[in-house]
């Protein structure tokens, strides 16, 4: 008798070990429109940068939980840049897919040469320089290689004869493909005219993706645009090629019905790409957002993962339950990324930048080395460009993502203006207009912190608050507190005798929603002379983050 209780003790124990929990969301912050693709037993997933530089980061992972950065795909000016591009333009929509020991992104860049594709035999890079596909006009192309070596391209274009039948009238189009020699073939066939019914004026059919499961083709795809109204539709035919029948219970994921009041809301969920586990049970990754008022946030759209259930030959998301979970369990084994900053959950890091720089840090529209050096003793030493983060170029600015609602970012400044158009410091940024920035600054021959908005619809960027420092030489801490609709700033000429400089600052102007576009909020090292050349530099130690 204790033998059999000690052997199911110990089965107990090895099922609970071998069972693993996940947090949503799976990347926290910016990572919106993922893809992803299963090579044996390693996962990799891409991700929307827009006119961030490097674009599309490439994550390894063995349990579509614990996810490593280990490239990215636009890693050259030489392979493309984004100047004169805004911030929600550049990249839209990658998709990854791996075929017989090579690895394919494809994407869209939306304001210069459509849509191309690259390549790679290690998905941690190089990456091929981009090939334009010229013939696949739209956005969202993503590749599938059927078991009869047929491949094909699949994406969002005009309505029929571009002659919209109503605003948001979409097709799904697509072409074989010949992925020797990385170009389309044939004719360009339609594959879904406006949505799943037309009859109701769908809107946005869009992130195709055309998959194969035993003697059926799906294609799985947005529908109802990327905000609130946000869904994932799945159609299947015996063929590749169509025609395509829709599952008359679609969406197969949507929170658009759910009372916008409910405590702790994830809305906006859709864009969803199927995989299969560890555990041969299959997965939805897919974007939403975590908003801390109706439809406002500010970390972006976000990468989480839910349970798929097949019924009838039909997948659904997130069985048996309305609402999208922060937490799921699966019965497989938890694998690690060692030394790898946590990307879900509570977690707090600091990025030194005594060698290099982290994968995840970015840049505006280019990266150009030749003004910063990295240092043991400096850290991240910055020429003040004249470029200011309100127009097209590229300033002098190094960014990470926000990825909590409520979050602190800090970090110390070695920094003297010599005049009064010369600042450095810490930034809370969306887009060009939208933004906060908490500085170090000259005026009137006095230094000073100084907290400044963005200009928003005005001409120019808005004084908020400033004050005298006591040093104009010592280096100074500078920190931004994230509290849900509202962010606090701080200062601090002594280790942690932080001062506030201004508090309960209106974070719905920095969100989504307000500032427009698809990004979320970026922390930034930012240092400008605006528009005065200089010889000045600002070094900054290290940049510290914590969220929960």
């Amino acid at each position: 008798m204790r033998k059999l209780l000690f052997l199911v003790l110990a089965l107990l124990s090895m099922h609970a070990s071998a069972q693993i929990t996940f947090t949503n969301p799976v990347l926290s912050g910016f990572y919106p429109d993922p893809s992803v693709t299963r090579v044996g037993t390693d996962y990799y997933l891409v991700n929307s940068t827009f006119s961030y530089f490097p674009g599309i980061p490439v994550f390894h992972s063995k349990d579509l939980k614990n996810w490593k950065q280990i490239g990215n795909v636009i890693d050259r000016p030489s392979q493309m840049n984004f100047l004169g591009d805004g911030t929600s333009r550049g990249l839209f929509a990658p998709s990854i897919y791996f075929n017989k020991g090579t690895y394919y992104v494809t994407c869209t860049n939306i304001d210069r040469k459509g849509n191309f594709v690259v390549t790679a035999k290690n998905p941690a890079g190089p990456w091929s320089d981009p090939v334009y596909l010229t013939d696949v006009k739209g956005i969202d192309p993503s590749l599938f290689f059927d078991t009869d070596n047929k491949a094909y391209i699949i994406y969002n274009s005009d309505a029929p004869d571009r002659k919209p039948l109503y605003d948001g009238h979409r097709t799904i189009r697509m072409y074989e493909f010949d992925a020797e020699n990385l170009k389309v073939k044939g004719e360009e066939m339609l594959m879904v005219n406006g949505g799943v019914d037309i009859s109701t004026k769908p809107v946005w059919i869009e992130g195709p993706h055309l998959f194969k499961r035993g003697d059926w083709y799906y294609i799985c795809a947005a529908e109802g645009g990327t905000s609130v109204n946000h869904s994932q539709v799945i159609l299947r035919s015996k063929s590749p090629t169509g025609p395509f029948i829709p599952y008359d219970k679609n969406p197969i994921l949507t929170q658009r019905h759910l009372d916008p009041n409910r405590p702790n809301p994830i809305t906006s969920a859709g864009h969803a790409e199927l995989v299969d586990g560890p555990d041969g049970k299959t997965y939805a990754i897919f974007l939403a957002v975590r908003p801390y008022e109706g439809d406002y946030y500010n970390t972006g759209r976000e990468t989480f993962i839910a349970p798929v259930t097949w019924t009838d030959g039909w997948p659904i998301i997130n069985p048996g339950i309305e609402e999208i979970q922060y937490k799921y369990t699966a019965d497989f084994k938890e694998v690690k990324q060692p030394g790898t900053p946590p990307q879900s959950g509570a977690f707090k890091y600091r990025l030194s930048f005594d060698k290099k720089l982290d994968p995840a840090l970015l840049f505006l529209r280019t990266h150009d080395p030749s003004w910063y050096t990295l240092g043991k003793k400096q850290g991240l030493t910055m020429k003040l460009l004249p470029e200011t983060v309100m127009g097209l170029a590229q300033p002098a600015f190094i960014g990470k993502r926000q990825q909590h609602l409520y979050s602190s970012a800090s970090t110390v400044v070695d920094f003297k203006a010599t005049i009064d158009k010369e600042q450095a410091g810490l930034l809370a940024f969306q887009n060009e207009k939208h933004f906060y920035y908490l500085c170090k600054s000259l005026v009137n021959n006095k230094t000073v912190v100084q907290l400044f908005r963005g200009p928003g619809k005005a001409e120019k960027q808005e004084l908020l608050a400033e004050q005298e420092l006591a040093s104009t030489t010592s280096p100074l801490y500078l920190r931004i507190d994230a509290k849900g609709g509202k962010y606090n700033f701080l200062f601090a000429e002594k280790v942690g005798d932080w001062k506030v400089l201004k508090d309960n600052v209106d974070a719905k102007f920095i969100s989504t929603k307000e500032a427009g576009g698809f990004i979320g909020v970026l922390f930034a090292l930012y240092a400008t002379s605006n528009g005065e050349t200089t010889n000045n530099q600002a070094s900054f130690k290290w940049l510290d983050y914590e969220g929960n």
